[in-house]
Protein backbone atom coordinates (compact mmCIF):
# COMPACT_ATOMS: atom_id res chain seq x y z
CA UNK A 1 0.00 0.00 0.00
CA UNK A 2 1.40 3.59 -0.92
CA UNK A 3 0.83 6.61 1.46
CA UNK A 4 1.49 10.10 0.47
CA UNK A 5 1.48 12.80 2.86
CA UNK A 6 -1.14 15.98 1.47
CA UNK A 7 -1.05 18.30 4.59
CA UNK A 8 1.56 18.20 7.18
CA UNK A 9 1.64 20.18 10.37
CA UNK A 10 2.02 23.11 9.43
CA UNK A 11 -0.35 22.82 6.59
CA UNK A 12 -2.94 21.81 8.89
CA UNK A 13 -2.19 24.49 11.27
CA UNK A 14 -2.78 27.32 8.77
CA UNK A 15 -6.20 25.41 7.31
CA UNK A 16 -7.80 25.72 10.68
CA UNK A 17 -6.62 28.94 11.68
CA UNK A 18 -7.77 30.11 7.96
CA UNK A 19 -11.43 28.20 9.17
CA UNK A 20 -11.77 30.02 12.35
CA UNK A 21 -11.18 33.52 10.50
CA UNK A 22 -13.72 32.48 7.97
CA UNK A 23 -16.25 31.48 10.86
CA UNK A 24 -15.42 35.17 12.71
CA UNK A 25 -16.44 36.69 9.20
CA UNK A 26 -19.57 35.04 8.29
CA UNK A 27 -21.24 34.81 11.28
CA UNK A 28 -20.02 38.52 11.69
CA UNK A 29 -18.61 38.10 15.33
CA UNK A 30 -19.34 35.09 17.75
CA UNK A 31 -22.56 35.83 19.06
CA UNK A 32 -24.39 32.67 20.02
CA UNK A 33 -21.70 30.48 18.41
CA UNK A 34 -21.20 26.73 19.26
CA UNK A 35 -18.45 24.75 18.03
CA UNK A 36 -19.25 20.69 17.68
CA UNK A 37 -16.89 17.95 17.15
CA UNK A 38 -18.22 14.80 15.81
CA UNK A 39 -16.01 11.69 17.98
CA UNK A 40 -12.80 10.89 17.41
CA UNK A 41 -10.82 13.46 15.32
CA UNK A 42 -13.81 15.86 14.22
CA UNK A 43 -13.54 16.92 18.19
CA UNK A 44 -9.36 17.66 18.59
CA UNK A 45 -10.39 19.85 15.20
CA UNK A 46 -13.31 21.53 16.87
CA UNK A 47 -11.50 22.11 20.08
CA UNK A 48 -8.50 23.69 17.98
CA UNK A 49 -10.83 26.00 16.18
CA UNK A 50 -12.68 27.02 19.02
CA UNK A 51 -9.33 27.29 20.98
CA UNK A 52 -7.93 29.78 17.81
CA UNK A 53 -11.30 31.72 17.75
CA UNK A 54 -11.31 32.50 21.06
CA UNK A 55 -7.79 33.76 20.86
CA UNK A 56 -8.59 35.73 17.96
CA UNK A 57 -11.74 37.22 19.77
CA UNK A 58 -10.18 37.29 23.44
CA UNK A 59 -13.51 35.16 24.45
CA UNK A 60 -14.36 31.59 25.41
CA UNK A 61 -16.06 29.50 23.02
CA UNK A 62 -18.76 26.56 23.39
CA UNK A 63 -17.05 23.84 22.22
CA UNK A 64 -19.19 20.32 22.72
CA UNK A 65 -18.49 16.41 21.83
CA UNK A 66 -20.97 14.86 19.67
CA UNK A 67 -21.86 11.16 19.20
CA UNK A 68 -23.40 10.37 16.21
CA UNK A 69 -23.27 6.28 16.33
CA UNK A 70 -26.49 5.52 17.91
CA UNK A 71 -27.84 8.19 14.67
CA UNK A 72 -26.55 6.50 11.61
CA UNK A 73 -28.07 4.93 9.27
CA UNK A 74 -25.97 2.30 7.65
CA UNK A 75 -25.85 0.26 11.00
CA UNK A 76 -26.68 -3.60 10.95
CA UNK A 77 -30.25 -4.08 11.33
CA UNK A 78 -29.98 -5.86 14.78
CA UNK A 79 -27.35 -2.48 16.18
CA UNK A 80 -29.97 -0.11 14.94
CA UNK A 81 -32.67 0.95 17.82
CA UNK A 82 -36.16 2.59 16.77
CA UNK A 83 -36.07 4.66 20.49
CA UNK A 84 -32.82 6.24 20.19
CA UNK A 85 -31.38 7.60 23.00
CA UNK A 86 -31.22 11.27 23.15
CA UNK A 87 -27.57 12.91 22.61
CA UNK A 88 -25.46 13.48 25.41
CA UNK A 89 -24.24 16.64 24.37
CA UNK A 90 -24.64 18.58 27.08
CA UNK A 91 -25.20 22.01 25.79
CA UNK A 92 -28.81 23.70 24.58
CA UNK A 93 -28.33 24.40 21.36
CA UNK A 94 -31.97 26.68 20.74
CA UNK A 95 -30.73 29.67 18.88
CA UNK A 96 -27.27 28.97 18.25
CA UNK A 97 -25.35 29.71 15.44
CA UNK A 98 -24.07 25.59 15.32
CA UNK A 99 -20.69 24.78 13.68
CA UNK A 100 -20.73 20.98 13.10
CA UNK A 101 -16.54 19.98 12.91
CA UNK A 102 -15.58 16.85 11.11
CA UNK A 103 -12.09 15.39 9.75
CA UNK A 104 -13.34 13.91 6.58
CA UNK A 105 -15.81 14.71 4.40
CA UNK A 106 -17.08 11.53 2.06
CA UNK A 107 -20.54 10.12 1.49
CA UNK A 108 -22.33 13.12 3.97
CA UNK A 109 -24.12 10.13 5.84
CA UNK A 110 -22.43 10.94 9.34
CA UNK A 111 -23.30 14.98 8.95
CA UNK A 112 -26.70 13.87 8.14
CA UNK A 113 -26.55 11.76 11.39
CA UNK A 114 -24.73 14.53 13.05
CA UNK A 115 -27.82 16.81 12.44
CA UNK A 116 -30.39 14.36 13.75
CA UNK A 117 -28.57 14.48 16.85
CA UNK A 118 -28.39 17.72 16.79
CA UNK A 119 -32.14 18.57 16.59
CA UNK A 120 -32.53 16.33 19.69
CA UNK A 121 -30.30 19.18 21.55
CA UNK A 122 -32.54 22.03 20.48
CA UNK A 123 -33.72 23.93 17.65
CA UNK A 124 -30.60 26.15 16.41
CA UNK A 125 -30.51 29.06 14.25
CA UNK A 126 -27.86 27.92 12.26
CA UNK A 127 -26.39 24.55 11.13
CA UNK A 128 -23.13 24.76 9.42
CA UNK A 129 -20.33 22.23 8.69
CA UNK A 130 -16.76 22.72 8.73
CA UNK A 131 -14.01 19.94 7.79
CA UNK A 132 -10.41 19.44 7.43
CA UNK A 133 -10.37 17.41 4.37
CA UNK A 134 -13.85 17.33 1.76
CA UNK A 135 -12.97 13.99 -0.51
CA UNK A 136 -15.69 14.36 -2.58
CA UNK A 137 -18.30 10.76 -3.43
CA UNK A 138 -21.45 12.69 -2.07
CA UNK A 139 -23.98 9.78 -1.33
CA UNK A 140 -26.39 12.62 0.08
CA UNK A 141 -26.79 16.14 -0.50
CA UNK A 142 -24.31 17.64 1.65
CA UNK A 143 -21.51 20.11 1.32
CA UNK A 144 -19.24 22.05 4.14
CA UNK A 145 -19.13 25.58 3.94
CA UNK A 146 -15.96 25.56 5.61
CA UNK A 147 -12.71 23.49 3.95
CA UNK A 148 -9.24 22.98 4.95
CA UNK A 149 -8.43 21.26 1.81
CA UNK A 150 -10.27 19.86 -1.09
CA UNK A 151 -8.86 16.73 -2.31
CA UNK A 152 -10.30 14.46 -5.08
CA UNK A 153 -10.09 10.99 -4.73
CA UNK A 154 -10.65 7.66 -6.24
CA UNK A 155 -13.29 5.47 -4.10
CA UNK A 156 -9.92 3.04 -3.86
CA UNK A 157 -8.14 5.62 -2.01
CA UNK A 158 -8.55 5.94 1.73
CA UNK A 159 -7.59 9.22 3.74
CA UNK A 160 -6.28 9.27 6.98
CA UNK A 161 -6.40 12.37 9.51
CA UNK A 162 -3.56 11.87 11.88
CA UNK A 163 -3.80 14.26 14.82
CA UNK A 164 -0.78 14.95 17.61
CA UNK A 165 -3.78 14.19 20.29
CA UNK A 166 -4.89 10.94 19.28
CA UNK A 167 -1.79 9.69 16.87
CA UNK A 168 1.03 11.82 17.80
CA UNK A 169 1.73 13.71 14.98
CA UNK A 170 -0.13 16.07 12.67
CA UNK A 171 -0.80 14.52 8.92
CA UNK A 172 -3.30 13.87 6.28
CA UNK A 173 -2.71 11.09 4.18
CA UNK A 174 -3.85 9.07 0.90
CA UNK A 175 -3.48 5.51 0.96
CA UNK A 176 -3.53 3.84 -2.26
CA UNK A 177 -3.78 -0.10 -3.03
Amino acid sequence: MMEKVIMDEVTIQRALTRIAYEIIERNKGIEDLVIVGIKTRGVHIAQRIAHRIGQLENATIPCGILDTTSYRDDLENHQKQSNKPKSTLGLDLTNKEVIVVDDVLFTGRTIRAAMDAIIDCGRPKRIALAVLVDRGHRELPIRADYVGKNIPTSKTETVRVHLKEKDGVDSVVILKQ
